[in-house]
């Protein structure tokens, strides 16, 4: 099996259904986790801001407000952002999405409840992306998006890469997929690559993470089953450049 490839599993003693640290990975910034929510979730991080984001069922938010959806194809997210040295919690029943990055605080906890929602690609290459904490919105290092490609299309594509820091063309920035299919069967295939070496083909499965540590990184959706993916990203800049692969411009 893949080291890129983190599978989920039943909930833990925490509600954790999948679960990755700087530590686990490898690397230095990203945390992500997804939880099973059944009463009350709290958790307080001294060093780290987090976004929870809500991927189905109901739920309120730190008192900030309530969230609710079927699913993840199922509209707009919502989420919250929290500071380092801020507690949040969330009382109610679904999943969330735990996003977590290094920060120094002075930001304050807020909803996000409104993102911007775009249509990029055309074609067998069109998917639906919903900006949960991207760049219009104030965070230190984290980075928010999910993304609906539709059954047999392409995603995160042309492949592209954000490794190096060399701006203005490109920032460094190590990044997480985390895949549903609808219905929750299905696969899709992930190429994880590079021009020295690495090359991994990835097959993820309704729940299954799949680590970007560097290199291009297309996506292909199963043929019959829509696939959604929440990507989660952070580095030394919080901005988003990225290198498109050579003869895909």
């Amino acid at each position: 099996m893949s080291a890129l490839r983190v599978r989920s599993a039943p909930p833990g003693v925490d509600g954790a259904l999948v679960s990755i640290t700087p530590e686990s990975a490898g690397w230095t910034y990203v945390g992500f986790a997804v939880h099973h929510l059944a009463g009350r979730l709290e958790r307080l991080e001294e060093e780290r801001e987090t976004c929870v984001v809500l991927l189905e069922g109901s739920c309120s938010l730190s008192g900030l407000g309530e969230a609710s959806r079927a699913s993840v194809f199922d509209g707009p997210p919502t989420a919250l952002y929290v500071p380092p040295g801020a507690p949040w919690w969330a009382e109610g029943e679904g999943e969330l999405a735990v996003c977590t990055a290094p920060a120094r605080g002075g930001l304050e906890p807020r909803l996000l409840d409104s993102p911007e929602l775009v249509t990029r690609g055309s074609g067998t290459e069109e998917r639906f992306i919903a900006n949960i904490l991207m760049e219009s919105e104030p965070a230190e290092s984290l980075l928010v998006t999910e993304v609906i490609t539709p059954a047999g299309h392409w995603s995160s594509f042309p492949p592209h890469k954000h490794d190096r820091d060399d701006p203005p063309r490109e920032r460094a920035l190590e990044e997480t997929y985390y895949h549903r299919l609808r219905g929750g069967r299905g696969f899709a295939f992930q190429r994880v690559y590079t021009d020295d070496g690495l090359d991994e083909a990835v097959a993820a499965g309704d729940g299954d993470v799949v680590l970007v540590p560097r290199g291009y990184h297309p996506v292909a959706g199963d043929p019959r089953v829509d696939l959604y993916y929440l990507n989660v990203m952070a580095g030394p800049v919080r901005e988003w450049r990225v290198s498109v692969a050579p003869g895909f411009d």
